[in-house]
């Protein structure tokens, strides 16, 4: 095996914060495992699709620095040399902003970074590209119009899901061991699921999306996507904190998980989401709950009252803050949109001001039920999808002898919870010579580091790593 070889090998081995141990006991340098990461994304882009663009002359400068900060024994970071790529709605300077879409091509290039961008950068990470997406955010499958498809890793027939597709599918395929999405009704949290990997939507306002394209501001999250509960526990400490850039992003101070996520579940009350969050699914789906419930010995239930309005009420939200931000174009340039998200926008454009605003008054009343019930459980279990990845191109699904529309019933589960901000992680069901699963491992706000605890303990006994 030559040189160029063993760098590959151990740039595939190494996930999130291994790569700095291997790096700091010089069995590779930063500048080989970037050269060898971005010759397999072209190598493989072309059949996965995850990616849109490359930055590789930064990425090798960055890692440049990376190998010399070794060399001068300083610290690079704690996420020193680990590549990484996020959903092409983030700003990266130098470059346009595309958010899935043609209209932005029109637009000027970023003058400067996201700030998760910088944050990361700043703990060593290098930044290799952009990534596929559904235009606007405005969906589950990422079946883009004007970027292509980008298929599941484990069955290219199959969707990866949206709209941070590409986010899930470039981690699903061992092309990076980090990616950034963003989850406005389940983004995040239903390709996670569908790829087999974890997927991590905080606390609403906990991370800046400042340098990002919002879709619905009142919804909008972002969050990390990785292979084990470690890299994502690492990614959300490096990225919190304040930040006046985004607003929204100055309720609480930094908390670290990392430190406390081995601290096990002793003490935890945990319970499995009933009702709405029991139907509605495959039998394959609900048992995936049931399963990691076993792991936890839980066997309680509880119900979360009514999470079908929530989800209606949610739908209502977006589709009126995502059309009033794309009215402009909406009638200047429609034909400019993809299909499936001008007409959903176009829909939204006419929902009535008293409808958004009932919608408002039941989010706000929804958000006091919870208090209530977070009053008696620390976590809660549910489905992250109704069932496992659809075909592409597939319109409809039969599930429990009904047949239902693919695209607006794969975030029945996840939408009723970024409603009201919850934090949520989405933890891989994989077994073999099936299709990936995922579960929700929910709780109150600010209240990640149980979610992490969980699911190390979750990660433990199922061996994902």
């Amino acid at each position: 095996m030559n040189k160029s070889q063993d760098a590959l090998a151990i740039a595939q081995k190494i996930r999130g914060l291994a790569s700095g141990e291997a790096l700091r006991d010089r069995q590779v340098t930063a500048r080989e495992v970037i050269e060898q990461t971005l010759a397999q994304i072209e190598q493989h882009n072309s059949q996965l699709n995850c990616f849109t663009s490359l930055t590789k002359t930064r990425a090798i400068a960055e890692a440049i620095k990376i190998d010399q900060l070794i060399a001068q024994g300083d610290d690079p970071g704690i996420l020193a040399g680990v590549p990484f790529a996020v959903k092409n709605l983030f700003d990266i300077k130098g470059e346009i902003t595309l958010a899935g879409s043609k209209i932005n091509l029109d637009n000027p290039p970023a003058v400067e970074d996201a700030t998760a961008i910088k944050k990361l950068q700043a703990s060593g990470a290098i930044l290799v590209g952009a990534l596929n997406m559904d235009e606007y955010a405005y969906g589950f499958v990422t079946e883009n119009s004007h970027y292509g498809a980008t298929p599941n890793p484990h069955d290219p027939r199959r969707i990866v899901g949206g709209s941070s597709g590409g986010s899930a599918a470039a981690v699903a395929a061992n092309l990076v061991p980090l990616t950034l999405g963003s989850d406005t009704n389940g983004s995040i949290r239903v390709p996670a699921a569908l790829a087999g990997v974890y997927g991590f939507k905080p606390t609403y306002g906990r991370l800046s999306r400042a340098g990002t394209f919002l879709f619905a501001s009142s919804l909008d999250h972002i969050g990390p996507f990785a292979h084990s509960v470690r890299d994502i526990a690492a990614v959300f400490d490096v990225l919190q904190g304040t930040d006046k850039r985004d607003p929204v992003c100055t309720s609480e101070p930094p908390q670290p998980c990392l430190p406390n996520i081995t601290q096990g579940i002793d003490g935890l009350k945990i319970a499995i989401a009933d009702d709405y969050f029991a139907t509605g699914a495959t039998a394959e789906a609900l048992s995936a709950v049931g399963e990691i419930a076993r792991k936890l010995q839980v066997s309680k239930t509880i119900t979360i009252p009514e999470s079908d309005r929530a989800k209606a009420a949610a739908y209502i939200i977006t589709a009126v803050e995502g059309s009033n931000l794309h009215l402009p174009n909406l009638r200047s340039r429609p034909q400019d949109f993809d299909p499936a998200t001008r007409d959903r926008f176009l829909a939204g454009a006419l929902i009535p001001a008293d409808w958004y605003l009932q919608a408002q008054r039941f989010r706000a009343w929804y958000r006091r039920q919870m208090k209530t019930i977070w009053q008696q459980v620390d976590i809660i279990l549910a489905p992250a999808t109704p069932c496992v990845a659809p075909l592409l191109g597939q319109e409809k699904i039969t599930i429990a002898g009904k047949e239902i529309l693919v695209r607006p019933h794969l975030g029945r589960f996840t939408q009723p919870l970024s409603f009201i901000g919850l934090p949520v992680l989405s933890i891989p069901i994989l077994k073999p010579g099936k299709l990936p699963l995922g579960v929700q491992i929910i709780a109150a706000p600010y209240n990640e580091s149980l979610i992490l605890r969980v699911a190390a303990f979750l990660e433990r006994e199922i061996g994902h790593e």
